[in-house]
């Protein structure tokens, strides 16, 4: 008895499984045209701040934006017309439809015109991009719809996980693919970079499964995850497709396949749905050029005249819009082609352009005064209290620091004045107030770098009359003030002088820099051309730079024009 019921129980067991697996077998070839999924979950692309896009820089600089999106409503075309413009489309990968599908359109389509207006505008500067990538290696170019669902296009994009970029690459996959990230440089956020290591990240993907919707799945989700999907899902592994899968796969992931699908639809078909793109109202050319300096964005626009939002929307690998580059290392930078030819012309103007404000302090002493704008990024707010500061001074603002004080050495035309250095106070910024240079403050204090601290106290040398020296002067205001210092220290002595002795002219040095004439230095040390081309022996005007320059002393008639005509300015 016992074995006829154990071939009887076997049998069955047998039917059953093979019902059962064909039940299975039924479902998997119908679901991509049957599928139903009522927890459709949304990407954060489909929340992108499509205002904050539509006002960046380069949407406003080269676009015109049409509102017919706004104007008129979605056509709302039949699930057989959908299906079969999606028939039409002419892609290597396949794009069946179904209900998941239709949501995600009918989400383009409706409730995301805007945005959609916006992701064909910025299509016409990042597509060609991602077109070149693509074709390096091989692959359909329909890839190209990918940063869409990705990162609607914002190179700057993070998601909550912290995929960055235009193709959002998780951090350590990124690393993985000797892509640098930094503090200074992302190289997810570059688009040409990225899009080359996306390419190459697929292609395997590809090699993996041999099937493009699972390669796209796992492009979202990694291999691990859709590995353990077709594990579960049973069977042949190399049967399976992304639609086998699908029950098995996260929701995130699950509705990631078709929000490609649709955004192969709409960014081909949105004249019939009544939606028009932004259209270029004039062409972004660009270029490339190697760096191997550090530069600060902030160097490069004031040079050339660049906007920093441009060279920000150009090279969005920079975050804190500081190029690294040294001998080591060498960064691409992107600009218009019309400004290639400016920035090789100009290339040392831009690396001494604000040097000093710009340079990385490789070495501090304990106490030195740092200097605000060493800062790799500014907040436009400290910008703006910077400014006033400098309004507040330059208008004879009260102070309540010690002013500076002559010292009693001030004989032969020279008066030396003790200055304490003040909060947020620069070589550069005290330099200008007396009208010397940086270096001659460094010479004259045997400083090493170029920072000071604050209290310290620093010896200037300024020129003045013979015998004479200048009433104390508020260095913040440029106004007199009363001496309230000892007699011995008291910027004007009453002992009688005799007559002092013929001289030399007291002779600088001026080392040449790039882009300085004749006409400049002479203004900049108060001299004539032709004392200057006296004192050196010269004959003609051009100059060479890096060369030194003697710079004779001024006159007594001159320097008493002068000082007259700065007391009457004040």
């Amino acid at each position: 008895m016992k074995h006829p019921i154990s071939i009887i129980f076997f049998a069955s067991a047998v039917f059953c499984s093979i019902n059962i697996y064909g039940q299975q077998k039924s479902s998997v070839l119908d679901v991509k045209s049957s599928l139903t999924d009522s927890n459709v979950v949304y990407p954060e692309t489909y929340e992108a701040n499509t205002h904050k896009l539509m006002e960046g820089w380069y949407m406003k600089n080269y676009m015109a934006h049409d509102d017919r999106y706004d104007r008129l409503g979605d056509t709302n075309p039949s699930d057989g017309v959908v299906k079969e413009r999606l028939a039409k489309l002419p892609t290597v990968i396949e794009m069946p439809f179904n209900s998941v599908v239709r949501n995600y359109i009918d989400r383009y389509t409706q409730r995301g015109r805007e945005q959609v207006t916006v992701l064909l505008g910025l299509s016409h500067y990042y597509f060609p991009i991602f077109e070149q990538a693509l074709e390096e290696r091989g692959l359909p170019l329909e890839l190209k719809y990918l940063p869409v669902i990705e990162s609607a296009l914002d190179p700057n994009a993070v998601s909550k996980h912290g995929a960055t970029g235009l193709w959002q690459f998780m951090i350590t996959t990124a690393k993985g693919m000797g892509m640098e990230v930094n503090s200074l440089v992302d190289e997810r956020r570059d688009p040409y970079l990225s899009s080359k290591k996306a390419a190459q990240y697929l292609a395997d993907l590809y090699a993996t499964y041999n099937d493009w919707s699972l390669a796209i799945a796992a492009y979202n989700c990694g291999p691990g995850a859709v590995n353990k999907a077709i594990r579960r899902a049973g069977g042949d592994p190399s049967s399976h497709d992304f639609w086998s899968i699908y029950n098995y796969l996260t929701p995130e992931t699950r509705g990631y396949v078709p929000m490609f699908i649709a955004a192969n639809y709409v960014m081909n078909y949105y004249p019939e749905h009544n939606i028009s793109p932004v259209i270029p109202t004039k062409p972004l050319v660009t270029d490339t050029i190697m760096i191997q300096d550090r530069i600060h964005f902030n160097q490069i626009s004031e040079v050339l005249d660049i906007p920093v939002e441009e060279l920000r929307v150009l090279n969005p690998q920079f975050r804190a819009d500081i190029i690294p580059g040294s001998e080591e290392k060498t960064y691409t930078l992107v600009l218009p082609s019309q400004q290639i030819h400016a920035y090789l012309m100009s290339e040392d103007a831009i690396k001494q352009h604000d040097a000093e404000k710009y340079a990385k302090r490789e070495a501090v002493e304990p106490g030195e005064q740092f200097v605000a704008s060493n800062r790799p990024a500014v907040s436009e707010a400290a910008s703006a209290t910077d400014a006033a500061t400098v309004d507040a001074v330059q208008q004879g603002s009260k102070t309540e620091e010690p002013l500076p004080v002559a010292s009693a050495s001030a004989t032969k035309g020279v008066k030396t004045v003790s200055h304490k250095v003040k909060p947020g106070e620069t070589l550069a910024s005290i330099a200008k107030i007396y009208e010397v240079t940086p270096q001659d403050i460094k010479t004259w204090n045997a400083l090493r770098r170029n920072a000071v601290r604050t209290g310290q106290i620093l010896r200037i040398n300024t020129a003045t009359a013979e015998g004479e020296a200048e009433p104390i002067v508020a260095a913040e205001t440029g106004t007199k003030k009363p001496s309230t210092q000892p007699k011995a220290v008291v910027a004007k002595s009453n002992v009688k002088k005799s007559p002092a002795k013929p001289k030399a002219p007291a002779v600088t040095n001026h080392k040449i820099k790039r882009g300085e004439s004749l006409s400049s230095i002479s203004r900049k040390y108060g001299v004539t051309i032709a004392e200057l081309k006296k004192a050196n022996g010269m004959s003609g005007d051009n100059l060479r730079a890096g060369a030194t320059l003697k710079i004779p002393a001024k006159s007594s008639s001159r320097k008493s024009s002068s000082t007259k005509k700065r007391r009457r300015r004040r």
